[in-house]
């Protein structure tokens, strides 16, 4: 059974992501007889309950992303008067209880935030604080006050003028479209996705005219690593929809991208290369798979990889549906004393339970 890893581009441009630790998911339903082969995703602490369970790990990656308008201390300008001043340590507290895992108290202090920013008018304050809250509202289950809140941030963004192919509308869309998915509305998650990676492919040739005068080699490269991000939120959205081959091209374009950028040896691109072996395993391609997934693996080893043992659990259901038990074995044995090491109990329970079905499949 394969599990997705969590995505990260999103850290690489706001530095904002989250470590995520292994949870149950939907079965992807697999080419070969018995047990389908499965996706299992990375979600954060504390994921929220609803529908469409595979793809609530992806939306809490997002959460951290961006910060419309703002740095990750909250509005950058010298505070014009005391009242400014206030929101903004208030938006510090209100971050730091997140941090410290008491969102109650988080969603106390940015009530009293926005308040502040109401009374004062401070429109930046309001949108930033906003957006806060609705990365808040997600963490705790709440997708439909989650819903409410980025459109509203939204809507503040686009009435001060910012342009809809702007990476912080981009950012917004697609948690929006997440959200979609994972309330099972497929629709509205499948217009979302295409608007984001339209938008960003034709910025993407815009920007090629541009001279590095204008805009700057990092700066084009983000562009490029949003759409990365983009299509691995697609491409997740298509696998767990089991529309492996579509999927499959969508995850080939953000592993060039990642390759491109970031290198082979990146954690991202490791990521991608498992991933995009699941798109593989799951159409019956076995070979091809056990190919990327085998060097997401070495190169995981190499790197330490701080989700090791969830590749080489990947490589261990390739190699067993290639029928090649023994070497299967090996791999899951040297996985599950990985997650252990790591203490992920839940990665470690899985690991056993695919030793259990190698086990009765094989004989061994």
């Amino acid at each position: 059974m394969f599990r997705l890893l969590s995505p990260s581009l999103g850290r690489l441009l706001r530095d904002a992501g989250r470590r995520c630790r292994v949870a149950s998911a939907p079965s992807l339903s697999g080419p070969a007889g018995g047990r389908a082969a499965g996706v299992q995703v990375l979600p954060s602490r504390g994921p929220p309950q609803g529908g469409g369970a595979g793809l609530l790990p992806l939306l809490a990656a997002l959460a951290w992303f961006s910060r419309p308008g703002a740095t990750d201390d909250g509005p950058t300008e010298p505070a014009a008067d005391e009242t400014e001043a206030e929101i903004i340590q208030l938006l510090k507290r209100a971050k730091l209880s997140i941090m410290k895992d008491e969102p109650e108290e988080a969603e106390v202090i940015l009530h009293d935030a926005l308040r502040l920013a109401y009374q004062s008018d401070n429109k930046k304050a309001i949108t930033y604080t906003y957006d806060l809250m609705a990365n808040l509202a997600y963490i705790r289950g709440q997708l439909e006050n989650a819903e409410s809140l980025f459109k509203a941030t939204m809507t503040n963004l686009l009435g001060e003028g910012m342009l809809q192919e702007d990476s912080a509308i981009i950012e917004i869309s697609l948690k929006l479209a997440s959200i979609y998915a994972a309330q099972n509305k497929p629709e509205f998650a499948l217009a979302g996705y295409e608007f984001c990676v339209s938008t960003l492919e034709g910025r993407i040739e815009r920007e090629k005219e541009v001279s590095e005068d204008i805009l700057s080699v990092d700066e084009k490269a983000n562009t490029r690593l949003l759409l990365g991000m983009c299509l691995d939120a697609y491409a997740r959205f298509l696998l767990l929809s089991e529309r492996p081959s579509q999927a499959q091209a969508l995850y080939e374009k953000a592993l060039r991208i990642s390759e491109e950028i970031l290198g082979e040896r990146h954690p991202q691109t490791i990521v991608l290369l498992s991933d995009l072996a699941t798109t593989l395993d799951a159409q019956g391609h076995f070979e091809e798979a056990c190919v990327y997934v085998q060097r997401a693996s070495d190169l995981a080893r190499q790197t330490e990889h701080p989700e090791l043992h969830m590749v080489l659990s990947n490589l261990g259901a390739v190699l067993t549906h290639r029928e090649r038990y023994t070497q299967a074995r090996e791999v899951y044995q040297e996985a599950l004393q990985q997650a252990q090491r790591k203490q992920d109990e839940a990665s470690a329970q899985h690991i056993r339970e695919e030793l259990a079905e190698l086990a009765r499949r094989s004989g061994l």
